[in-house]
């Protein structure tokens, strides 16, 4: 199964910043970074699908081949957060969108 990661990264704790980012934390040909100064798609984020306060970070959004992106983007296969302990979560999507690419 084709595989495509989207990271956007922000400034929310002290020290992080676009200079200090280190690429390297997800080393796959597969990811894509992104850099967001206004922290414009975690707002989004989190008035569309989260209907959460602030800003929504260190989250993840999984989404099958057959997403489609007008208006809001379904089907939702999973989510959550914090990434790092989430990650039985975010494998287990992965799982599931092994399934139903097949």
């Amino acid at each position: 199964m084709p595989l495509d990661v989207l990271v956007v990264w922000f400034d929310m704790l002290p020290g992080d910043s676009r200079e200090l980012l280190d690429t390297r934390t997800l080393a796959d040909p597969r990811v894509t970074n992104y850099w967001d100064d206004q922290k414009l798609v975690g707002s989004w984020y989190s008035e569309q699908v989260t209907h959460s306060r602030g800003v929504t970070w260190d989250a993840f959004f999984l989404y099958g081949p057959r997403a489609h992106w007008s208006g809001q983007p379904e089907p939702l296969v999973s989510s959550g957060g914090t990434v790092i302990g989430d990650h039985d979560q975010i494998l287990t999507g992965l799982h599931q969108l092994q399934l139903l690419s097949a």
